[in-house]
């Protein structure tokens, strides 16, 4: 399925990190992977697991 997806990694992302995920949104889901291993597992969350996750993330959201 992910030669099916466009995979975007954050602008926020450099090469001297390594620590970096990539995402493609399908529709109802949305996909993340490991950047340094693109063929390696990925994770699917719903829609809301997803914005909820991202709120938790940027600090806006709570526990």
């Amino acid at each position: 399925m992910s030669s099916e997806l466009a995979w975007f990694k954050s602008s926020y992302s450099n090469a001297e990190g390594g620590n970096c995920v990539e995402v493609a949104a399908s529709p109802g889901t949305v996909h993340v992977r490991d950047s340094k291993d693109d063929a390696g597992p990925q994770l699917a969350f719903g829609p809301g697991a997803w914005a909820g996750f991202v709120a938790f993330a940027a600090g806006r959201g709570a526990v």
